[in-house]
């Protein structure tokens, strides 16, 4: 963070510069002058801290705005903006937000995680990590999926990390995030327009020109408008292991969000001709959930069956699930990521580069087999 914000921060900001500082707070949450929040290992606690009076906290917004070049008053009342390090603010001013002006900061990682941190988590088993290594070595294309604040900015730098230097990787966000580090990578990110909004560089502008630049695979931030539809067409065009990541609940509501978001723009093209091209596109989909004790966990990692059934619905496989399987008197969810016994329709890709994750990696345990029996009875 450069010197003159650390100044800034120091007197608008000292109220809540704490946990600013405090590498384990990773959001903090103000609900007007006197109700601030901190997330801490994914928990929310209320904490003393308040401003002095709403000017005070309003002073505060207008201050960060005015530091990253943006403007929030009554007439533009809302502020979405990338702090130097990398931390994301919001904030939406009064009489919008009625209990005072709310502010979020949402704290940018140091460092950058690999699959042995999310293993030693907890966020995702030995196996399946090494499941996801075969898939971005095959040029598998994937989509991450969960809700907001489940880590997928997280996973998605750890994939795009194993992702081979010899390759050419261009990254397209709508505010610069990930931290892939690899041998040849290019970052894009999206311009805002101007006052009189001319000026404004869309992540589909990005696209567009990401597609002339030679990239080897292409990785969209995060996927949340009609840009859908060029990245999908660009996994079908042979941008083989290209990525991104959506806002959804289940690997198939993954995919219809894909499908809805590919419709939002000018294109005629028909829903059925639309789920064929998805369903050939992606070929796997990551879920990771914020459980509710606080963790973050990689619930399902599913292959998609490149055509649709009859019914015009997207056939989804699970490769590994995760079971819960019980709850500790503290709280905390008790489970595991198991193989669920489905072997890839690509066994034979991994067999013929002699990649080490044979055909017995993915025979489920015996309890789980038991578990399945109990569940067709009933």
């Amino acid at each position: 963070m450069s010197s003159v914000f650390e100044d800034s921060v120091a007197t608008f900001l000292a109220v809540i510069k704490q946990y600013l500082d405090d590498d384990s707070v990773s959001e903090v949450l103000v609900n007007g002058p006197d109700e601030i929040f901190i997330e801490k290992k994914g928990i929310l606690e209320r904490v003393d801290a308040r401003f002095k009076d709403e000017q005070a906290l309003q002073a505060a917004v207008r201050n960060i705005a005015q530091f990253v070049g943006k403007r929030i008053d009554e007439e533009n009342p809302t502020l979405d903006a990338r702090l130097p390090d990398g931390s994301r603010v919001a904030a939406v001013l009064p009489p919008c937000s009625r209990k005072g002006t709310t502010l979020s900061i949402r704290k940018f990682s140091k460092g950058t995680p690999t699959f042995v941190d999310l293993i030693n988590k907890g966020s995702i088993s030995k196996e399946a990590a090494r499941f996801l290594d075969v898939c971005i070595y095959l040029a598998k294309n994937m989509i991450i999926s969960g809700g907001t604040g489940s880590g997928k900015t997280t996973l998605l730098n750890v994939l795009g990390s194993r992702i081979p230097g010899n390759q050419r990787l261009l990254i397209i966000e709508d505010a610069s995030e990930l931290k892939i580090q690899t041998d040849h990578v290019v970052f894009f990110e999206t311009k805002a327009p101007d006052a009189q909004g001319k000026g404004g560089v869309t992540i589909r502008d990005l696209m567009k020109s990401a597609l002339r630049l030679r990239p080897d695979r292409i990785v969209v931030g995060e996927v949340r408008g009609p840009e859908a539809l060029d990245l999908i067409t660009a996994m079908n065009t042979g941008h083989g292991g290209s990525m991104g990541t959506t806002h959804a609940n289940t690997p198939y509501d993954g995919l219809v969000r894909l499908e809805t978001l590919a419709m939002m723009g000018d294109t005629q093209v028909p829903v059925a001709a639309i789920r064929r091209q998805i369903a050939a596109a992606i070929h796997m989909v990551v879920q990771i959930k914020r459980l509710n004790d606080g963790t973050r966990r990689v619930t399902h990692i599913s292959e998609v069956i490149p055509e649709v059934d009859e019914h015009g619905k997207y056939m989804i496989r699970d490769v590994f699930l995760f079971i819960q399987r019980g709850k500790t008197s503290e709280g905390k969810i008790v489970g595991e990521m198991i193989p669920t016994g489905y072997i890839p329709s690509f066994m034979q890709e991994i067999e013929i580069n002699r990649l080490p994750y044979p055909r017995e990696k993915f025979t489920p345990p015996e309890w789980y087999l038991q578990l399945e029996k109990q569940n067709k009875v009933a």
